[in-house]
């Protein structure tokens, strides 16, 4: 795995979520580094090297179990461990797996339908869910990876048509550079997190969303705080799924005053 490891103290461990890679906490390691150990991987199958198959591997469990051989390798346990998007849903797992790996949760919005409940709440979640990542499965199912990263970018970032164009240069080139695994993050076997199964992970756990965020990312974190022993939940003033871009000095200050209380 490819990784950076900066910075001294505590470590903290961050996992990126879909059509990104280490690059995506760019604006956050700055924040962090002065601070504590920083240390950010690439995820098998994304990043711009070569893959060692297909990609039929691809999943939240194999992910998790290379997050934790990443964390044995450098006899680090336990850690504090950030994830955004599907990048939170690794690090859950992972937590699930080897609990005593890890010493608390930072999740920025993960991405578990399967906690969606039912009710008034659940269907705007629903209809968020679909309007967030509609366009970006039938470009997936036509084959256009490219476009597909552009219109889940678009969707999950509530941008307007087009707005993917407006991101910085190097945040484009990074979700373009991982195109190529989003129809991996489409076919790969889903990973169905329930509410029992968080009941398990006796951590303490920060689950943030955006302010500005759709329906589907808030009311995820309140099922999640629900089941959780030691959840707490926070809104992150002013964004969107795009939170640890557009405010990376406000989500590192989160960050780091949780991980100063555990």
């Amino acid at each position: 795995m490819s990784y950076l490891d900066e910075g001294t103290g505590q470590p903290v461990v961050f996992v990126h979520g879909a059509a990104g890679d280490l690059r995506a906490w760019a604006p956050v390691r700055a924040e962090i580094t002065g601070s504590y150990r920083f240390i950010a991987p690439t995820l098998r199958y994304f990043g711009t090297g070569d893959w060692l198959d297909q990609g039929e591997k691809f999943s939240v469990g194999t992910h998790a179990d290379d997050v934790a051989a990443l964390i044995r390798a450098l006899d680090i346990e336990p850690v504090h461990l950030v994830g955004w998007s599907y990048g939170a849903n690794v690090a859950i797992a992972a937590a699930l797996a080897d609990p005593d790996a890890v010493r608390s949760l930072i999740l920025f919005e993960p991405a578990l339908p399967s906690m969606i409940q039912e009710g008034e709440a659940g269907n705007a979640a629903r209809d968020a869910m679909e309007r967030m990542f509609g366009p970006a499965t039938a470009a997936v199912e036509a084959g256009d990876a490219e476009t597909a990263t552009r219109l889940l970018v678009e969707g999950v970032f509530q941008l307007p048509p087009g707005g993917f164009e407006s991101q910085p240069r190097e945040i484009r080139t990074m979700q373009l550079d991982n195109a190529r695994s989003v129809p991996l993050l489409w076919s790969a076997p889903p990973w169905d997190v329930s509410c029992d199964m968080l009941k398990e992970l006796d951590r303490p756990v920060l689950i943030v969303h955006g302010a500005k965020s759709n329906a589907y990312w808030p009311h995820i974190a309140a099922a999640m705080d629900a089941c959780l022993p030691r959840a707490e939940v926070a809104a992150l003033p002013g964004v969107t799924h795009d939170g640890p871009v557009r405010d990376p000095e406000g989500f590192a200050t989160m960050i780091e005053d949780f991980v100063a209380k555990h």
